[in-house]
């Protein structure tokens, strides 16, 4: 009797599944991805049904009209339920791996298994760069932006177009213990400095203020508990300012948290603070504020607030693995492939 075996072509499937499943499991954003409108990074897979670059994700605009009461009409005074939308480009973004018969003797499938940690590695840092690239992008004229260093701001970027974007996200921005400038972005980091302008618990506090004040306000995510929180991530050396010399912030998790080696104090883990949820991202670039402003050489870095729907994540094709046979058969290589793009929502023109 013959024993059965699956077929080549199913294996592939299954392994590319797994790897899916691995990549979004082990992703430092993965907690904060979601497919509807309550996550943080709001993923959509629509273009994997049909074919398109861009795909649209939709902000309806929340109910404002008073209450119609007692023997009151109704009919004729429903509001109009708005909503706005982002479109969001995709492209394909891919790597391989290539190996000699006699560096490696496997089949096609064991070489899938033997690069799998290495490709998904490589996919993991490929998605963290496009969200943190997307995190510090902001959009001035219906031009996204982003920047890396301070010098890529004021040679590439211009301060003419910061100011301008400033002057539509006065109730968005923070210098430091300071409020945004009416339409100055120089003028906002010459007034950073290495004593007063250090995160801390009071200016996490400012921040959500002004989530929650701005017009529109940022929308919380909500919890099954109806709980709201807001997801601010840091730079490794912003969680140190907050940690080793806010005197507030180390009060409270002192006295708040559990008192044992699981206090986030001891162990490294994440913060929380006046319904905010802190996470540390040591790939969020630092930029020297002398390269925008020509005075101080204080490093900086942006802090993000963030509430639902700060990131659009648009999904054309899952991550799958493609091998290919070179040199008359004497290497073999394998690579993966992914559509999609990250981008922060903007959903009105400022």
């Amino acid at each position: 009797m013959a024993d059965t075996v699956n077929a080549t072509g199913l294996r592939v499937q299954q392994w590319d599944s797994k790897f899916f499943e691995e990549y979004v499991r082990e992703n430092r954003f993965a907690p904060y991805m979601g497919m509807d409108e309550n996550a943080i990074i709001q993923m959509k897979e629509d273009l994997t049904k049909k074919k398109s670059d861009r795909i649209s994700l939709a902000l309806v605009n929340k109910l404002s009209n008073a209450a119609t009461t007692g023997t009151e009409t109704l009919e004729g005074s429903e509001e109009d339920l708005t909503s706005r939308s982002h479109l969001l480009t995709v492209d394909k973004r891919r790597n391989g791996i290539r190996v000699a018969e006699m560096s490696e003797q496997k089949s096609a499938i064991d070489l899938r298994n033997a690069g799998r940690a290495m490709l998904k590695n490589w996919a993991v840092s490929d998605t963290r760069t496009l969200i943190i690239k997307a995190l510090n992008s902001f959009r001035s004229a219906n031009t996204i932006y982003t920047w890396e260093t301070g010098a890529q701001i004021q040679n590439d970027v211009g301060h003419t177009v910061l100011d301008a974007w400033q002057v539509d996200n006065t109730d968005r921005i923070l210098f430091g213990a300071y409020g945004a400038h009416a339409s100055d972005f120089s003028a906002g980091h010459t007034e950073i400095d290495n004593t007063s302008d250090k995160m801390t618990a009071t200016l996490l506090t400012t921040a959500k203020i002004k989530a929650q004040t701005g017009s529109p306000n940022i929308t919380p995510i909500r919890t099954k508990g109806d709980e709201e929180w807001f997801v601010a991530f840091l730079h490794p050396y912003q969680i140190r300012d907050l940690v080793l010399s806010d005197t507030v912030f180390q009060a409270a998790q002192r006295e708040a948290r559990e008192r044992s080696k699981d206090n986030p104090l001891f162990r490294g883990a994440d913060y929380v603070w006046d319904g905010i949820i802190i996470r540390s991202i040591p790939e969020i670039p630092l930029v020297a504020a002398s390269s925008v402003t020509g005075g101080s050489a204080v490093q900086t870095a942006c802090a993000h607030l963030c509430g639902a729907q700060a990131l659009g994540y648009g999904l054309a094709k899952r991550w799958t693995s493609k091998t290919e046979t070179f040199d008359y058969g004497d290497k073999v290589g394998v690579a993966i492939e992914q559509i999609y793009g990250i981008e922060k929502l903007c959903f009105g023109s400022g």
